[in-house]
């Protein structure tokens, strides 16, 4: 079934056009990112394998946001803590893959803190 919310119909538009110009190699993969109304979810991903390499979310069990309950500062710290898995497989330049979203708010954070976590864009 096809949604036909103007919204989601355009941010389609958008990921499609993000994804004709951007592609993860294993040398430098993509660092995905997803933001619903709660939660972030982050991957790095090998298109060329078509395997996603290292991901983490808010919604992760590992993830401890401490006594943040802010959605930004929550996504740094998964960014931070993306960082720190990325350096644990061996990844340390990525491309990154906004998702449609504005490069503003919780995803501008994310990077930031992936960024800090020592990724490098």
């Amino acid at each position: 079934m096809a949604r036909t919310n103007p919204k989601t119909i355009a941010r389609a538009k958008r990921v499609r056009r993000i994804r004709k110009k951007i592609s993860g190699t294993s040398e430098r993969p993509r660092l995905r990112v997803f933001k619903s109304n709660k939660h972030i979810y982050a991957q790095i991903i090998d298109d060329s394998a078509g395997k996603t390499l290292v991901s983490m979310s808010t919604v992760d069990k590992e993830f401890q946001p401490g006594e943040e309950t802010a959605k930004t500062p929550v996504a740094k710290k998964v960014g931070e803590a993306l960082a720190l898995r990325a350096k644990a497989a061996g990844i340390t330049k990525v491309i990154f893959d906004r998702g449609g979203s504005v490069y503003h708010g919780r995803v501008k954070s994310l990077s930031e803190g992936a960024r800090e976590g020592g990724l490098e864009f």
